[in-house]
């Protein structure tokens, strides 16, 4: 099964071809938020150096977050638009989750994060066990300072990834016995880690609805935060 696999929820913008198993290309770039300028013409030079077009790929892999709102409906948007017109299937994978597969094979504890702004992170945490990646808890937006706590619970290694481990790393470091934090090559959302999630879904025959697959974004817009704030302050006026 050849697919194209899109992830467009943090600040890089990555795009990969597989082929079941086998990564036949892919691209990422992390310089600034340019998704609506840069992810087709991402698409059509993995096209062009894979000697493919559209018509060759079978199924399409798309980030639901969390991220960014404004890269995450770029995203989605794009891959609903190659699934409709070609009407081929898609199926949405978390940005956590391929994160924390980067880190595949891990012992302990595996634990993605991303910056969410406001000393609060984007996160989950997550184990191998069978060969197989585990979520053991919710997704959730919390603060640094309560995924710190949650941790301390834990008596094994944990293992950060995500681009929130550069920001907090001095902070993990201070408060934590045993952490490691991945190298920089591996903080970066990868399409491919996606991808290959996303494959193991398709193959078992799981896909997202065009109608119904929605993003996962974890808090409000920041246009309905200050709305209801301001809706408080009349209130209490």
């Amino acid at each position: 099964m050849k697919i194209l696999s899109l992830d467009s929820a943090t600040q890089s913008a990555t795009c990969a071809i597989l082929d079941d198993n086998k990564v036949l290309g892919e691209i990422t770039f992390n310089y600034k938020k340019q998704h609506s300028q840069i992810l087709m013409p991402i698409i059509d030079e993995l096209f062009s150096n894979t000697e493919m077009n559209i018509d060759d790929i079978d199924a399409f892999v798309v980030s639901k977050g969390p991220g960014s709102f404004t890269g995450l409906r770029i995203g989605m948007a794009t891959i609903k638009g190659l699934s409709q017109g070609t009407k081929k299937p898609f199926v949405t994978v978390s940005t956590l989750d391929s994160l924390a597969y980067n880190l595949a094979y891990t012992d302990g504890i595996i634990c993605p994060i991303l910056d969410a702004l406001r000393d609060n992170v984007y996160t989950a945490l997550y184990t191998f066990k069978n060969f197989e990646l585990v979520r053991i808890n919710d997704y959730a937006n919390i603060s640094i300072n309560e995924l710190i706590n949650i941790l301390k619970e834990k008596d094994c290694n944990i293992s950060f990834v995500g681009d929130g481990t550069i920001k907090f790393k001095e902070r993990l470091t201070a408060s934590l016995p045993k952490v490691c934090f991945a190298p920089a090559h591996l903080n970066l959302a990868k399409a491919s880690s996606l991808g290959e999630l996303g494959l193991k879904l398709l193959s078992n025959g799981t896909f997202d609805n065009l109608y119904d697959s929605v993003p996962i974004y974890l808090r409000q817009p920041q246009a309905e935060r200050e709305y209801e704030e301001k809706m408080r302050q009349k209130k209490n006026e």
